[in-house]
């Protein structure tokens, strides 16, 4: 048997004691934006879920293993896999998470000791587009596999693809034909950079994976303005107001300057 070289994360395990339902996805990703703190929620969209990324900032995929057994998650990135840089293919190298662990990729493999940060950019200045590959800018997705030999499910007529976490339903009050034509008529407005080389230690296994992916799931991302643009957020949330005057912009009176009277 091939074996498959994958990656081992190296003390960022956390453990978690209560079983995974079985509705849960094998390997659950969600987003979290690393300057805000904040986890960013999904909102799903006719076929698709989408994220809002703000412009700048630095963002990790959390993904959280639900099962008692280990498994292997291929890491896709606007199309490109985070650990070889290849463009991506489930059948490539990946990470392999113990039962029940759950952390955080912060960045593109760099080695076993550093990644270059996720950092939402320009779509041109995004690692995809500066490599020629700007076609799937704006996606990140996993496959899952489970070890071969290893406990399998009930069997199904075929494995689920899950698309997010919720199902998907569109948010605008517009026809259907108008919210479709709405989703594709705007461009797609950020990708994810190669950003600052940080420290994030991996080490090396063996994986024996399974035939085929377990699970599939995608999310989709652009900027805040994008999504209102698709009617996937609403057009007054707080971010539009960002550089406009306002009659409360909050606070306490502060003491006057030192000699005014």
């Amino acid at each position: 048997m091939t074996r498959t070289l994958a990656m081992s994360l190296a003390a960022l395990a956390a453990l978690s004691c209560t079983a995974a339902a079985s509705a849960q996805p094998l390997v659950r990703m969600e987003i979290v934006d690393r300057d805000s703190g904040r986890w960013l929620e999904q909102h799903p969209q006719r076929r698709d879920t989408w994220v809002a990324g703000m412009p700048g900032h630095r963002y990790a995929v959390r993904l959280t293993n639900t099962s008692g057994e280990r498994v292997l998650v291929v890491l896709s990135v606007d199309g490109v896999n985070a650990v070889t840089g290849q463009t991506a293919d489930p059948s490539q190298a990946g990470y392999v998470l113990a039962p029940w662990q759950s952390t955080e990729i912060g960045g593109w493999r760099k080695s076993h000791h550093e990644v270059a940060q996720f950092v939402f950019t320009a779509l041109p200045d995004s690692y995809a587009a500066r490599t020629g590959r700007p076609d799937n800018v704006g996606t990140i997705g996993i496959a899952a596999f489970r070890e071969r030999g290893g406990w399998t499910p009930p069997s199904l007529p075929s494995p689920p693809i899950a698309r997010g976490t919720a199902p998907a339903k569109s948010r605008s009050a517009a026809p259907a034909s108008e919210a479709a034509d709405a989703l594709s008529t705007v461009p797609q407005r950020i990708g994810t950079g190669h950003g600052q080389r940080e420290w994030s230690p991996a080490g090396q296994t063996t994986f024996q994976r399974a035939s085929r992916p377990d699970q599939v799931t995608q999310l989709r991302y652009d900027s805040p303005r994008a999504l209102a643009a698709r009617g996937i957020l609403p057009r007054d949330m707080p971010w539009s107001q960002r550089g406009r005057p306002q009659a409360f912009p909050g606070g306490f009176v502060a003491d006057p300057p030192r000699g005014w009277r």
